[in-house]
């Protein structure tokens, strides 16, 4: 437990926080996040985390923000291990699924402050980028063939639901790890099934 309250030394006082305060949310959840908190913990002033979050929901933003770019980096690397649809999709699912069971109080927090009236612009346009990669991957699927015709949207928006909702019950421990590893073959097969030409 000692090494994970490292006391903050000379250096990135906001990568700091934001590392100190993902702790927190994945020990503790969001509500035991506090500016005051992660100052102690890292030994530095109270005042110090203002000069880089002006309140908590500053940070659970910068939080929210710094996950989707994980995610989407994730994501990207998975895409770009397959060569045909299926392979493509498949790696893009079991990514999406181990993020989430991997980091289920970062992506809860992710879709939650996305859908705060205050969210900046970057953390919608974040969000944002998800969506998009489905699209792309279905049109490019509909560009090879391997894919249905019709609106890129409407075969997207299914998949990607699905995909959320599957992960979404692996990272609530709806599902048991046994259940997540043999289901999501089956999950897999659904989503190609509705794409199929």
């Amino acid at each position: 437990m000692a090494a994970m309250h490292r006391r903050y030394h000379h250096g990135d006082l906001r990568a700091a926080l934001l590392t100190r305060a993902e702790q927190t949310l994945r020990e503790k959840g969001p509500g035991a996040l506090s500016l005051r908190e992660l100052a102690r913990d890292l030994g530095v002033s109270h005042a110090a985390p203002s000069r880089h979050f002006k309140d908590k929901q500053a940070l659970l933003d910068a939080l929210a923000l710094a996950g989707f770019d994980r995610l989407h980096e994730t994501l990207a690397a998975s895409r770009e291990a397959g060569e045909t649809f299926p392979d493509r999709l498949g790696g893009l699912v079991r990514a999406y699924v181990d993020f989430a069971v991997a980091n289920a109080e970062l992506l809860d927090l992710m879709y939650t402050v996305k859908h705060d009236p205050a969210a900046s612009e970057a953390l919608i346009a974040a969000a944002h980028r998800l969506g998009a990669m489905a699209e792309e991957m279905v049109a490019e699927g509909q560009r090879d063939g391997e894919v249905r015709e019709g609106p890129v949207d409407s075969i997207a928006l299914p998949v990607f639901t699905t995909l959320h909702g599957f992960a979404s019950f692996a990272m609530s421990s709806v599902l048991s790890a046994e259940q997540v590893a043999d289901g999501l073959d089956a999950v897999i097969a659904y989503m190609l099934r509705g794409c199929a030409p």
